[in-house]
């Protein structure tokens, strides 16, 4: 068996895959697993406007009741790539499907929770579920779609996750509203029950039945030094908001040496020609897959943790619910939403130059923002930043989608499950600093000035450098592709014999 080799261009990658028949049921099938990403995507943000009356409810300690957010995240990031991986070697679909299935099962298990324990073993299980069934989301995309039509497919992948992240609070917020009592924060979990039935069903009508590479070993070792180095990064950075930093910081430079050794592993797997979890070539010889990567892990940093500084902005300084704090930041959702979807057509026109103008409509959005609810009036203060932050949610939905068409893009579709988890690891990961970091930031700075326009100016402005930082990576890829792409231009004869990814026993 030879090792696989990943394609380097686009056009390579399309005169491959010319004999590709479209699936009918293709765009049915596509809001299948969209909804199921929702819901996966969702759960990461709407507990957390759930957790005071959880932890009177249940008679628990602010460390047990954050491990049920923090719980969830970890298992899945943990999942994800082995999850990948899982799907390219077996079925996609089956792995789907049951991985829906147990999110809805363990969703139901944490709604009927007695105690604060079953609730969070609960959540590690419901985490794990949506981390195996996440990375087959965009890897059915690469299955099912071609062309304009998978830029267009990812448009709608990617407003997914910009709404996904960004609708949490308001709908935590609705739910709370809407089920009133003493057990009204079960119904967060209850929702996902009778849609994520809905969406099994349809999945095993609508979803196609094709085959993995048929080849089941599974590389173990990898798997280990990948969980285990992502677990020493994600286990500090969980349990910030409990001291974890301060207390296991030095899992951060065991994290790094454990994934160090790990893609020295994958390198040792690749040149003995066997299958490894994660190809570093997906890294080094995929166009725009390595940049791609860390566009969508610096934006995370600062986009994921950005909506908890609002929350506690609007509800401790300006005594707002939940469900109208959730309301406040309700255009960015809207403005990414309308964005994302248009983004999908104009992602192979115009490229990462996308991406660009979008980072820095979030940065304008985001700053301006900040300076708002520094300076103006607080009665009038977020209604007036709502077009605001419009603009900024317009600029992220030129973000999220089409970084992840062009990163994936050239991706060999045999490939396209591991890739997908690895770019969602990198995204959680970054995600998981946001969330630590910048409601950090706010606390320090309103413990030490008690000023809450202070400290909602201060958070969001690190959140900014981590957008400022991924405009520049962006910046960097935009120039160097109008550089290089005269000379990729290719006769119909070069593409046909460009190098392809090949998998032969």
């Amino acid at each position: 068996m030879t090792a696989s080799t990943p394609t380097t261009g686009g056009r390579g990658q399309e005169a491959r895959e010319a004999g590709y028949e479209p699936d009918p049921r293709r765009w049915r099938a596509l809001w299948v697993t969209l909804v199921a990403g929702f819901m996966s995507l969702l759960d990461v943000t709407i507990v957390a406007v759930a957790l005071p009356t959880m932890q009177r409810d249940l008679h628990a300690s602010p460390a047990q009741v954050q491990w049920v957010v923090s719980g969830y995240a970890l298992t899945f990031a943990l999942a994800l790539v082995t999850a990948g991986r899982l799907g390219d070697a077996l079925d996609r679909r089956r792995i789907f499907l049951l991985a829906l299935s147990g999110f809805v099962l363990f969703s139901a298990v944490c709604g009927a929770a007695p105690d604060i324990t079953l609730l969070v073993v609960a959540r590690l299980a419901q985490g794990l579920a949506a981390g195996f069934m996440a990375p087959q989301n965009s890897a059915l995309i690469q299955q099912m779609f071609r062309g304009a039509e998978r830029g267009r497919a990812f448009g709608f992948f990617g407003a997914t996750v910009g709404i996904s992240s960004a609708a949490g609070p308001i709908t935590g917020g609705a739910i709370l509203a809407l089920a009133s009592g003493a057990d009204g924060w079960r119904w967060v979990f209850y929702v996902n029950v009778p849609i994520g039935i809905l969406a099994v069903l349809l999945g095993r009508r609508l979803l196609p039945r094709v085959q993995g590479s048929g080849r089941g070993h599974v590389d173990a070792f990898g798997v280990l030094l990948l969980g285990l180095g992502v677990l020493a990064l994600m286990y500090p950075l969980v349990q910030a908001d409990s001291g974890g930093i301060g207390r296991v910081w030095w899992l951060f430079p065991i994290g790094a040496a454990v994934l160090a050794g790990f893609v020295q592993w994958q390198r040792r797997v690749v040149a003995k020609g066997a299958e490894p979890l994660l190809d570093p070539r997906l890294f080094s010889t995929v166009r725009g897959y390595a940049i791609g990567a860390g566009v969508g892990t610096l934006y995370f940093i600062g986009f994921s943790g950005v909506w908890l500084v609002f929350a506690l902005f609007y509800q401790h300084g300006l005594g707002f619910s939940p469900l109208r704090s959730g309301l406040a930041v309700t255009p960015f959702a809207l403005g990414s939403a309308c964005a994302a979807v248009v983004a999908g057509r104009l992602v192979d026109r115009l490229g990462r130059l996308l991406t660009v103008c979008g980072l820095a409509g979030v940065i304008a959005g985001l700053g301006g923002t900040a300076l708002l609810l520094h300076y103006v009036d607080l009665g009038i203060a977020p209604w007036v930043a709502a077009p605001v932050l419009f603009l900024g949610g317009i600029g992220g939905g030129f973000v999220v989608s089409p970084n992840i068409t062009m990163t994936l893009r050239d991706v060999p579709v045999s490939m396209a499950g591991a890739a997908g988890g690895a770019l969602q690891t990198g995204q959680r990961l970054g995600a998981a600093v946001g969330t630590a970091a910048l409601p950090g930031l706010y606390y320090l700075e309103l413990g030490r000035h008690n000023d809450y326009r202070g400290a909602v100016v201060v958070a969001l402005a690190a959140a900014l450098i981590g957008m400022v930082a991924s405009l520049a990576l962006a910046a960097f890829d935009w120039q160097r592709d109008r550089l290089i792409r005269p000379r990729h231009r290719k006769c119909p004869q070069e593409v046909a014999n460009s190098p392809v990814h090949s998998r032969q026993s």
